[in-house]
């Protein structure tokens, strides 16, 4: 699948893949800052942002994207870094296509299966109706009902947009999200440990990842260190993108 990306900066190639429900643009802010030191490719992943929808959706396709992308750049090895859902893409292509990393980040989350938990998310979108609903508004007072912080509704209704006759339509493939939504909980396991130097980057006060995930983490990726950033949740890099730079930065050298 040709994925939709935003290409800047010069540098050492870095690759940036965004969680579930998210694009690019997530990275935006973070983006000004590293594209002074990388040639940076901020990308939506399968089903997200600008990039095709499809029914194929799992961690393996999702890899095979973003190798896709690299060999239509010319890219032989990149530095990746994933948040969340985009955290395991790059865990899974690391697993795949080792010798096309140089370095690993993982934003906030472990390897570990992850029971589903968007449920009410799911609900309050797929509550929308895109073809009655007149306004950004009038869609934010429907979500509302189900999530009562305006943060995470401002959040997801990024994916909102409108086709060529002006209706809203949904960005991410939410009917396939929704159908499959287990697969993004799915472990990432491998027969043999992954010798890439990992960093696993985690939100202080977020439960994603656990002191009992270290251990596993360690056995999958021996070559890792685990740094929690200091006021921060799972949306680390929005909340304290400034830590986030200067760790990104520092560990890519």
């Amino acid at each position: 699948m040709k994925l939709n990306y935003k290409k800047s900066g010069q540098g050492d190639p870095l690759i940036i893949l965004h969680g579930l429900f998210g694009s690019a643009d997530n990275w935006f802010s973070i983006a000004r800052e590293l594209e002074k030191h990388f040639t940076l490719y901020l990308v939506d992943q399968r089903n997200h942002g600008d990039s095709p929808h499809s029914s194929e959706w799992n961690y393996e396709v999702m890899a095979a994207d973003i190798k896709e992308l690299m060999d239509d750049e010319g890219i032989s090895k990149a530095y990746l870094m994933g948040h969340s859902m985009g955290g395991k893409t790059v865990m899974k292509f690391a697993t795949l296509f080792p010798d096309m990393i140089d370095r690993l980040i993982v934003a906030d989350i472990a390897p570990r299966y992850y029971p589903v938990h968007h449920g009410k998310i799911l609900e309050g979108l797929n509550a929308i109706p895109l073809d009655t609903i007149q306004s950004r508004k009038e869609a934010d007072d429907v979500l509302a009902t189900y999530i009562k912080i305006p943060g995470i509704r401002q959040f997801l209704l990024k994916s909102l947009g409108r086709d060529d006759a002006g209706k809203f339509i949904w960005k991410i493939n939410l009917p396939v999200i929704t159908e499959q939504i287990e697969i993004v909980g799915e472990a990432i396991t491998s027969e043999k440990p992954i010798e890439i130097r990992t960093l696993f980057m985690g939100g202080a006060n977020s439960d994603y990842i656990l002191d009992s995930d270290k251990e596993e983490i360690a056995e999958l990726f021996p070559n890792s260190s685990i740094i929690f950033i200091k006021d921060a949740g799972h949306w680390l890099h929005a909340e304290q993108p400034k830590a986030v730079i200067e760790t990104v930065k520092a560990f890519l050298g």
